[in-house]
């Protein structure tokens, strides 16, 4: 028999879509940013949502932003996640874009609903923390109930921690002296590095931390790396502050730069099945 209609089923999973989908209206009067950002946020989600139209599916705030815990040095982080990306709609979401990245520092990322499993596994630290500290701004959660494999997650876990390795060895030469932009390294460091603390506790099926600078918190001391507590303070205010005190940059991105190491060898260690480091 021809189907003319759809089902009661396909009609109450409808229905449970459109009322499980966020507004920003809804959702801008809870957030704990500052109101400067509070105002950006409606308006580019206003203008992408003119910009993309249906195509537009999701808009997601992560990071510090969506924990309310923005520093000075923060980026605010969302994730557009679209039916199709269209060059002429990207066009027209120019203006509002660099508006909003000069006036609160707005970082958009913009991914097609297919190509969400494909990025989850290639950049596994980063989806990891996004889907533990996300707000939806608009549209649906895409990210909620999010299944990354281990290999996954230790690849890009060892993967992220080198890649630091070799960028702070490359600074600590070319920037010896340049106080103001080893206090800018620092302070870009802490989101990276609490991220892998925070998966690092995963993939070694350790209890977990309330957050990221907790883990870190933990995962430093466990290392035994020498003045660890000092160097995490240095971070904080580095981020806090975005200046140290006269002469405090460049040892502090040394003692950094060795609890990178000490992180990227525990990483290491780690197999395929759970273990805990030594």
């Amino acid at each position: 028999m021809q189907r003319l209609g759809p089902s009661r089923v396909d009609v109450g999973a409808n229905l449970l879509n459109i009322l499980n989908m966020r507004t920003v209206d809804d959702v801008l009067p809870t957030l704990q940013v500052p109101e400067n950002v509070r105002q950006i946020l409606g308006s580019f989600v206003q203008a992408a949502h003119a910009a993309f139209g249906d195509d537009l599916q999701s808009i997601i705030l992560y990071g510090s932003a969506a924990e309310g815990r923005m520093r000075a040095t923060s980026d605010v982080n969302v994730v557009l996640v679209l039916a199709r990306f269209s060059p002429a709609a990207a066009e027209r979401l120019s203006g509002p874009l660099r508006l909003a990245e000069a006036a609160v520092r707005l970082r958009a990322m913009f991914l097609r609903a297919d190509e969400v499993p494909a990025a989850t596994v290639a950049f596994a630290l980063k989806f990891t923390d996004l889907a533990e500290r996300h707000v939806v701004l608009q549209g649906h959660d895409f990210f909620s109930e999010l299944a990354i494999p281990r290999e996954a997650k230790l690849h890009r876990l060892r993967q992220v921690l080198l890649n630091a390795l070799l960028r702070m060895r490359e600074s600590l030469v070319l920037l010896a002296g340049q106080e103001e932009r080893l206090v800018h390294l620092i302070a870009e460091s802490a989101g990276p590095l609490r991220s892998a603390a925070v998966t690092l506790l995963e993939l070694e099926d350790a209890p977990s931390a309330p957050n990221p600078k907790a883990a870190l918190e933990k995962v430093a001391a466990e290392t035994g790396a020498d003045g660890y507590r000092d160097v995490l303070a240095l971070l904080s205010t580095a981020r806090t502050d975005a200046r140290l005190a006269p002469g405090a940059a460049g040892p502090a991105f040394t003692r950094l730069l060795a609890l990178t190491e000490a992180l990227h060898l525990r990483a290491s260690r780690l197999g395929p099945a759970a273990t805990q480091s030594a």
